[in-house]
């Protein structure tokens, strides 16, 4: 999906998944791809890695840096995949071909995982290697009807001059929030010096709605029986219940999402609840594994509900993704591909306003 957000503006010269089904999904739209390398990063070597690059975008495992993780953080068997990751960023600098930009993408719970200490390791990283380095927090509820902040970290290599539209003294709205802003200044002096508040416009366009998106006839699913939708209201809490009482009187269709998640009860125990909302937007999709719930959609009109999960398309399109991006057969394996990834229109954004101006000041300054 970062890949699909850049365009055609970009050769992609390297790509590397561990996954096999999600290296599948991906050549199924971009063909062959010889470029792709289907390993653990920590195999790769320097010489799997061609030229000096414009470019590097990592998106690493977000488990153990997530407010709903066991808060392992850089030091996790999923989300330390950074160190190697790094390692291979510090080995081409020591080469003389240091990547002149390099992007890393996670959950906002990578500003505060281990006090902020985790950040602070990457944006230590990132300094010793030779770069000035950014942050923000951009979440895709403004370009699709979905909720999903993520936090961007972007660096500079090099002394080149930043052009002045694309950088602030102070941290602009609405991309610098309270954590992201108190994270740095928790920074050492030697690593604050070498920050950079990046300036991006805000997006002033009407998103698609969710209802668009819902399938008429959805493939992958089928609709609950009965008995199936009532448990599933069983497991709401009034004020839940509530709304869909509400949706259900009014005289048009009414399209809303559930999550099911575990909340703690009168007396302390923990229960599982099923929380709804109709406000045209869709929770944060997440990968079905690690007790994570799937999300569902809820249809009420005039008196009636039906429910059933999010078909895998309707996932891909909320997440940006065209239609004709070929669907992996199995329910799971593609709920995977599209809740563990990145929404597409955010990497354009960033693309077309930062990443791209960005990489033409060093090729202006090669013809200069």
């Amino acid at each position: 999906m970062a890949r699909l957000g850049l365009g055609s503006h970009w050769d992609c010269t390297l790509s590397n998944e561990w996954s096999e089904k999600k290296a599948s999904a991906y050549r199924a739209y971009f063909g062959p791809c010889e470029e792709l390398r289907v390993t653990d990063v920590a195999k790769l070597k320097l010489s799997d890695l061609p030229g000096t690059p414009d470019l590097v975008w990592a998106s690493f495992p977000c488990q153990d840096l997530s407010l709903a993780g066991a808060g392992a953080g850089l030091d996790g068997k999923r989300s330390g995949t950074f160190r190697p990751f790094w390692k291979l960023i510090m080995g081409m600098a020591d080469q003389g071909r240091a990547p002149r930009l390099v992007a890393v993408e996670n959950v906002v719970g990578t500003l505060t995982s281990h006090g902020g200490k985790d950040f602070t390791s990457i944006v230590q990283a990132f300094v010793e290697t030779g770069y000035r380095i950014g942050a923000f927090v951009v979440d895709a509820v403004r370009f699709l009807p979905q909720s999903r902040p993520r936090l961007f970290i972007i660096g500079l290599h090099g002394e080149i001059p930043i052009p002045s539209k694309l950088s602030a003294t102070l941290p602009p709205e609405p991309w610098h929030n309270g954590s992201l802003i108190k994270a740095h200044e928790n920074l050492p002096a030697s690593l604050a010096s070498n920050w950079v508040w990046w300036s991006l416009p805000v997006p002033n366009r009407t998103r698609q709605s969710l209802a668009s998106m819902i399938e008429d006839r959805p493939t992958g699913v089928a609709w609950h029986d009965e008995q199936e939708t009532r448990k599933l209201l069983g497991l709401m809490a009034a004020p839940h219940r509530k709304k869909v009482d509400e949706a259900m009187r009014l005289g048009t269709r009414q399209i809303g999402t559930i999550y099911k998640r575990t909340r703690p009860g009168r007396t302390g125990q923990m229960a599982q609840r099923a929380e709804v909302r109709f406000d045209g937007i869709s929770g944060c999709l997440r990968t079905p594994v690690g007790g994570s719930s799937r999300q569902t959609v809820i249809i009420a009109n005039r008196g009636s509900v039906r429910t059933r999960l999010l078909s895998p398309r309707e996932a891909a399109r909320l997440m940006g993704v065209p239609d004709n991006y070929p669907l992996p057969i199995a329910y799971n394996d593609a709920y995977h591909v599209f809740g563990d990834g990145v929404a597409v229109p955010v990497v354009s954004w960033l693309e077309k306003h930062l990443l791209r101006p960005l990489a033409a000041t060093r090729a202006f300054e090669q013809v200069a």
